[in-house]
């Protein structure tokens, strides 16, 4: 260690106070620790638009319409065809999100901020198994690396299988159930595991399309953990949300997601109870390539007060897609 470095300093003087506050309220540094990883890796994956398909497994709701042009009038009425793509099942994607985090640890006071460089590759598999009907299989390994805590680097694996049905006579209702292993290991060594958690998740989400270029979406999620190797982090999410998206241009779009999450934990009878914000702004530079501005808040309050925090994140992401 060396002393004279402020940011070495800083981090020994965070560990130590940390430690000692866990200790005080009956809980290891290490299991916290744990438990924190998992709640940042929850919130990158609330955050991050581009990695992965849309909701609709073939893409978006299907239309033979163009997007509309704020010149539309000017030509009188249109009914433009636009050229019916094939369906696509294969998408790999590749995405480098960087954004300032405002509070590392989520604790309820003493707050330390960072910057996270979080690099995700993914390769998913969506089958036409019939009509409405669809598979999924997926890979998603993603790493986090903090610029002055990176006693707090990590990484996330998932993979997941499931169905997606789509009831088109009720508004195009996205009826949605997948297994989910997650693994979570210690900065980029894949081999030194500390959690390990098989979930089972249950969606259902409503769109409701205002136009051909805005759309609302209801929607409800269950998370149920089935099994996991270590009890400190594993928990069952029961959450309820709304989004709006809008296309204001062919290439631009925003999107902005409000949830509301009851995460009750298999240990400690912790329950917390959370509201997560997440906006994104998304320009498509090519069929392949996109760039984003994302931001999320997030406020928990837990029946233990050790663990009610807010967090603010915000930064950019780069993705590269290719679908076939």
């Amino acid at each position: 260690m060396n002393w004279s470095d402020p940011a070495e300093a800083r981090q020994l003087r965070f560990a130590v106070v940390t430690g000692l506050v866990l200790l005080l309220f009956g809980m290891p540094f290490a299991a916290r620790a744990q438990t924190v990883q998992a709640n940042q890796a929850q919130l990158a994956r609330e955050t991050q638009p581009l990695v992965g398909p849309t909701p609709y497994p073939g893409g978006a709701p299907p239309t033979e319409q163009a997007i509309a042009s704020p010149n539309d009038t000017d030509l009188g009425e249109q009914q433009i065809l636009k050229r019916k793509e094939e369906y696509q099942p294969f998408t790999i994607s590749a995405s480098v999100p960087v954004y300032y985090t405002s509070n590392v640890a989520l604790t309820p006071s003493h707050e330390l901020s960072d910057v996270v460089t979080a690099p995700v590759v993914a390769v998913y598999y969506q089958p036409r198994l019939a009509s409405n009907l669809y598979g999924v299989v997926d890979a998603r390994q993603q790493l986090f690396y903090y610029g002055k805590y990176n006693s707090f680097d990590f990484g996330s694996l998932d993979l997941e299988a499931g169905l997606t049905y789509i009831v088109p006579e009720f508004h195009g209702l996205v009826l949605h159930g997948e297994y989910d292993f997650n693994r979570l290991t210690s900065s980029d060594r894949v081999l030194d595991e500390f959690f390990q958690d098989h979930t089972l998740i249950l969606n259902a989400e409503l769109p409701l399309r205002i136009n051909r270029a805005q759309q609302l979406a209801l929607g409800a999620d269950v998370n149920l953990s089935l099994a996991a190797d270590h009890q400190s982090p594993r928990r069952n999410d029961y959450e309820a949300y709304a989004g709006y998206t809008a296309f204001l241009t062919r290439a631009f779009s925003i999107n902005g997601v409000g949830r509301v999450v009851v995460r009750d934990y298999h240990q400690n009878d912790r329950t917390d109870v959370s509201e997560v914000f997440s906006f994104s702004a998304n320009y498509q530079l090519t069929p392949w390539w996109a760039v984003s501005a994302i931001a999320t808040f997030a406020h928990s309050d837990s029946n233990q007060d050790i663990f009610d925090y807010n967090v603010a994140n915000a930064g950019a992401a780069m993705a590269l897609t290719a679908k076939f």
